[in-house]
């Protein structure tokens, strides 16, 4: 069966959150698309980094920047494993991104829908429209497998104790 171009891209996004997870980072990844062309990537670093703000989407959005040289991304396309925080979702919209897929959703911080919508805000001057579940199971279940191995790790640990 052949991938669909969207799917191209979300598969792209997929290995850097494998990527992450190799590197005991939740495993989240993002690549953003211009004009067929991927200008930007990222994944989680948060640990690896010590900071807050290396997020997929940030890193991602950061690179896209450098390439169309403006703040501005309103002709790109984002593609992610898991639902924007809000931070990240905050970033998207003043960033103007168009449109995001979204490989899972995120219950307990996910502000494109799950805990908040700031895609969609009143008030804002600016909406993203989503496309929600494209290589969803394989998104999830990266999430869950990276979570079960942390939970026996620290089990592990604690019978070592």
């Amino acid at each position: 069966m052949r991938l669909t171009e969207d799917e191209k891209y979300m598969r792209q996004a997929i290995r850097l959150a494998k990527k992450a997870a190799s590197l005991k980072e939740v495993p989240i990844g993002c690549v953003i698309v211009h004009e067929g062309r991927v200008i930007g990537r990222g994944y989680n670093r948060r640990t690896i980094d010590k900071n807050v703000l290396a997020h997929a989407e940030l890193a991602a959005i950061r690179k896209a920047c450098r390439a169309v040289g403006d703040w501005r991304l309103e002709d790109c396309t984002m593609y992610v494993t898991l639902e924007p925080c809000p931070m990240c979702a905050g970033a998207i919209v003043q960033a103007r991104i168009p449109k995001v897929y979204i490989g899972c959703m995120n219950p307990k911080a996910g502000c494109a829908g799950s805990v908040l919508d700031l895609f969609h805000q009143d008030g804002f001057n600016h909406r993203v429209e989503t496309e929600i579940g494209l290589c969803g199971g394989e998104c999830s279940q990266l999430l869950k497998d990276f979570f079960k191995e942390l939970r026996e790790e620290g089990k592990r640990k604690r019978e070592k104790g």
